[in-house]
């Protein structure tokens, strides 16, 4: 037989009192896409160990069953994805909470050229008592603004259940995550890969099930918050990178300059604040050398582009140019500190006059140590490669 073209996968673990009602509303949202966009489907049950019968029950219902030895939500979605047939990826809970045929201004979305296609419960509505408070009014947009602000994704709800995404996408995506994080992963990689994402209304009921949900609100907003994190360098390490180094220079901008009498009175900066400016400098580069690397990373994983300016000053950024630049501030701290030894041995070694040439002598060596280690650092990522930066067939 010729294969689908819609797959509407539900996660499944122990929902035999639910299927019977989300296999029916599964094969009317199916008939629907058939009648409206001549696609046939099926439905598939992406079992995770179930032990309540829910395989044989799917299957005398009309649904194919894909046993899923990974346990977790995301596994299971990403194994039922996996055993799909259709070249559109419908995917819902097996709880009854969500209407299927919601899903089918989605699939038409995929038709018409979207990558991904998200439901949102506030634009469709919330039935009382399906989503517990803090999930609605603190967790879900919490976690979705800062998803939108970290990866601009436009959507308004990044956790809802039910989506849809073509197979191509769903396998450019490489998604990995076994946990109610999944939800953010799928729009995260989207955005990263920069693919069609469009949001329809999805409605939101009460679901059908006599036992506590699967969901664990603290724990999986906690690993959906953490992972927001890891896939985003640039406010992970290089926002604060950023800063550290503009607080340090500052800093050492301000109290040299009343040093060289520029600036007349008391400094606001004296050595407690300068002492402060050397750690965030050694801090701040070292935040920054991770950016570069967790940002080369998920290039060459697959889920990141390249961004412009790291392309345009590509031939620099080199194991060699890394070593050369550590070298030249190891051996500007090290002749700044002799020279400053020498004054301090013809003074009699009395105090010194001033710790700031001290200060930003020891924070500039650590700053070349880091940049020559950082180096090596980058082109193991690299794959043992001097070139930091992917080069086009790498990415």
């Amino acid at each position: 037989m010729a294969a689908p073209d819609v797959s509407l996968i539900m996660p499944c673990l122990n929902e035999h009192e639910s299927l019977p009602h989300c296999i029916a509303n599964a094969l009317a949202a199916l008939a629907e896409i058939e009648r409206r966009y001549g696609l046939s489907g099926e439905v598939l049950i992406a079992d995770n160990g179930s032990t309540d019968g829910s395989q044989a029950l799917a299957t005398s219902l009309g649904a194919r069953v894909a046993p899923v030895a990974r346990r977790g939500y995301g596994a299971a979605l990403i194994g039922g994805c996996q055993a799909a047939a259709g070249r559109y990826l419908l995917m819902g809970d097996a709880d009854g909470s969500y209407d299927f045929r919601d899903g089918v201004a989605m699939i038409g979305r995929l038709i018409d050229g979207a990558d991904l296609c998200m439901g949102s419960r506030f634009q469709g509505g919330i039935a009382p008592g399906a989503m517990p408070w803090k999930n609605r009014y603190i967790g879900n947009p919490t976690l979705t603004g800062m998803l939108n602000l970290f990866f601009r994704s436009g959507i308004d709800d990044a956790h809802c259940g039910i989506r849809a995404i073509s197979k191509q996408a769903f396998l450019d995506c490489d998604l990995s995550s076994s946990g109610m994080e999944f939800a953010s992963e799928m729009v995260i990689k989207a955005s990263l890969r920069e693919m069609r994402i469009d949001q329809v209304p999805a409605t939101l009921a009460r679901d059908l099930r006599d036992r506590a949900p699967h969901l664990r609100p603290w724990r999986d907003g906690w690993r959906h918050l953490r992972y927001l994190l890891m896939l985003s360098p640039t406010w992970v390490f290089g926002v604060p990178a950023l800063l550290a180094m503009l607080a340090a220079a500052v800093i050492f901008g301000v109290a040299a300059l009343f040093e060289l009498n520029w600036l007349h009175g008391t400094t606001p900066f004296g050595t407690s604040w300068q002492i402060l400016a050397g750690f965030l400098l050694t801090v701040g580069h070292f935040a920054a050398i991770m950016a570069v690397a967790t940002h080369f990373y998920g290039v060459r994983s697959g889920y990141r582009q390249l961004r412009p300016l790291l392309a345009r000053w590509s031939h620099w950024l080199t194991l060699e140019y890394a070593l050369v630049i550590g070298v030249l501030l190891i051996a500007g701290a090290a002749a700044t500190l002799g020279l400053i030894g020498i004054r301090w041995t013809a003074g009699g070694f009395a105090p010194l006059d001033s710790v700031l040439p001290l200060i930003v002598a020891s924070a500039l060596g650590a700053v070349g140590v880091q940049t020559a280690l950082g180096g090596f650092l980058l082109s193991i990522i690299a794959g043992h490669d001097a070139a930091f930066a992917p080069s086009a067939d790498q990415q």
